[in-house]
């Protein structure tokens, strides 16, 4: 499973990403960082191969994107299979969830992350 090379130009997207956060990225991220003290640490936008995730887990291989409306269309819906076809082929699980939910439930949205990495540890 060999991860293509990340371009310099991927990695400057990914800063500027970093720079530019979304407030559900924002609102995320505060409790995803928290879980580096039970040892998940997490990274945003993160490039993998020539595309940037909008969180990662490297040691859990994990995969979770936040979904807005520019995802609703056709085209996004197929390169978004695309792209989670891509991350599970290098041996990524992914999850997504919409901006809405992250930011009316963040609890939920962390619980069903802390499933996700705590029962891959037992």
């Amino acid at each position: 499973m060999p991860i293509t090379r990340i371009t310099s130009q991927t990695r400057q997207r990914a800063q500027k990403l970093r720079r530019e956060t979304t407030p559900p990225e924002h609102a995320l991220w505060q409790h995803l960082k928290v879980l580096k003290h039970q040892g998940h640490k997490f990274r945003r936008q993160a490039p993998i191969g020539r595309y940037i995730v909008d969180f990662v887990s490297f040691s859990d291989r994990l995969v979770i994107e936040l979904d807005g409306r520019t995802h609703d269309g056709e085209e996004a819906v197929a390169y978004d299979k695309k792209r989670d076809e891509y991350h599970r082929s290098q041996g990524f699980e992914v999850l997504r969830f919409s901006n809405n939910l992250v930011l009316s439930d963040v609890e939920a949205v962390m619980n069903t992350i802390l499933s996700k990495v705590t029962n891959d540890k037992s």
